[in-house]
């Protein structure tokens, strides 16, 4: 196990080749800031470079997951007057934009209120999970301001533009049946079971899917599903599969397969993605936060 000290308002630590990330200021319900999210690019960043692990799990420290932007003190956290910088980028999107990214699958394991910034920052994740008491809103237009974390174009895809319209237009908030009936969680579970359930699901997936093969997977699906065409997805997916043939784990997962073994997987992430993937031309850093 490890963990990392220099964080202010998360907590980051590593056992079983999970990294798990924690928003961690339970006296404020984990209310969303700037230094939470330059910790959490950070964590993210870290987990990604990092060949052992293979799952992060974000989750949230108290009774909550977060309750969203920390506008404790009364206001936005740049100049009014001046705005932004030139180069600013608004908090929760740096997050899920972060989590768009990652070569490794991220589980959100959501409990108690997850309220406008505090669940858009999970909308990109690979899975959420959520406790039977959570509680969702995107309460923006309740504030008189505007959908943030990229959730215009994460939610529709997870929920249908109907559902995402009457969430977004009405500003409700809303049970973890209905988010669950709508997709927007995955599963359900006790409170005090959430993280236990969290931790099975990223053992199924350590124990039984090549790390390379994930972190393709998930890109594909993420950048060639809105594609308006299936052909460029099937000239990529040629490419992948005609190289199979001088891929280890490839190769290890047929014959582990026919053995009746488990496999041992030898390419790592993130060293041994495909080179000729159309994102991996650099423009992928420039896309970081």
């Amino acid at each position: 196990m490890s963990d990392t000290s220099e964080y202010s308002e998360i907590t980051y630590v590593v056992a079983e080749r999970v990294a798990t990330v924690t928003l961690n200021r339970p006296e404020a319900r984990n209310g969303y800031t700037v230094t939470m999210a330059d910790e959490l690019a950070a964590a993210l960043d870290r987990a990604d470079a990092d060949a052992d692990v293979r799952v992060v799990v974000l989750t949230g420290a108290g009774k909550d997951f977060s309750v969203g932007a920390d506008l404790s003190q009364g206001g936005f956290d740049f100049d009014a007057e001046h705005g932004p910088g030139e180069h600013w980028q608004e908090p929760a999107g740096r997050c899920s934009k972060r989590i768009f990214l990652m070569n490794k699958p991220v589980i959100a394991a959501i409990a108690g209120a997850a309220i406008g910034g505090g669940i858009t920052i999970t909308l990109s994740a690979d899975y959420r999970l959520a406790s039977a008491d959570a509680r969702f809103g995107f309460v923006f237009v309740r504030r008189g301001i505007y959908p943030e974390g990229a959730s215009a174009w994460f939610l529709p895809r997870l929920v249908g533009l109907g559902t995402a319209m009457d969430w977004m237009i009405s500003g409700r908030v809303f049970d973890a049946e209905e988010a669950a009936r709508a997709g927007l969680v995955h599963s359900l579970h006790p409170r005090e079971e959430l993280l236990d359930r969290a931790y099975e699901l990223a053992r199924e997936i350590i124990e039984n899917t090549a790390p390379v093969s994930v972190a393709v997977t998930r890109q594909l699906l993420y950048r060639m599903s809105a594609l308006d065409s299936p052909l460029p997805v099937h000239a990529l997916d040629s490419t992948l599969i005609g190289g199979l043939t001088s891929n280890s784990d490839a190769i290890e997962g047929v014959v582990s397969f026919l053995q009746k073994r488990p496999p041992e997987w030898t390419l790592r992430v993130p060293e041994d993605i495909p080179g000729h993937l159309p994102w991996a031309d650099g423009s992928r850093h420039e896309e970081k936060p």
